[in-house]
């Protein structure tokens, strides 16, 4: 098992860092050129900044049994067909039973957006959400 983080935008590297660390788990963060970021105890690939090229560099790495930490719904879903375990970083995980519904928001948010309308943005994180997050990423680490 090896934890991949679709690191660009993704508020808990540090917390994935740190239990993968604790379980002796390679961890890696995979981010573009201009979020580098490197943390100590996990690998780092850079990839050119691009549409989607941290995305596709993640899913050609990940595979079977490995965990992808990420946001974008697309990436889980490529990642489910690895037959990895998708997170999401409030650790809600990305199955085959909802990644349709998912997929169909970000269609349908995507086409709001296009046509000059708005989608309400993202609220302050908050605590709890790092709770579930490491709950959530530790209960799929010990199932291995």
């Amino acid at each position: 098992m090896r934890i991949f983080i679709d690191a660009d935008g993704c508020p808990v590297v540090d917390i994935a860092v740190r239990l993968a660390a604790k379980y002796g788990i390679k961890c890696t963060i995979i981010c573009d050129t201009a979020h580098s970021i490197y943390r100590e105890g996990a690998d780092t690939i850079i990839v050119d900044k691009g549409a989607d090229s941290a995305d596709f560099r993640l899913v050609n790495l990940v595979g079977a049994g490995d965990i992808a930490v990420t946001q974008d719904h697309g990436l889980a879903a490529m990642c489910l067909s690895r037959r990895a375990i998708a997170l999401d970083q409030d650790g809600r995980q990305y199955t085959d039973e909802n990644i349709s519904g998912l997929l169909e928001f970000r269609a349908v948010s995507a086409k709001i957006r296009r046509s000059g309308g708005r989608i309400k943005g993202v609220p302050k994180r908050t605590p709890q959400q790092d709770r579930s997050f490491t709950e959530a990423l530790e209960k799929f680490i010990k199932l291995k």
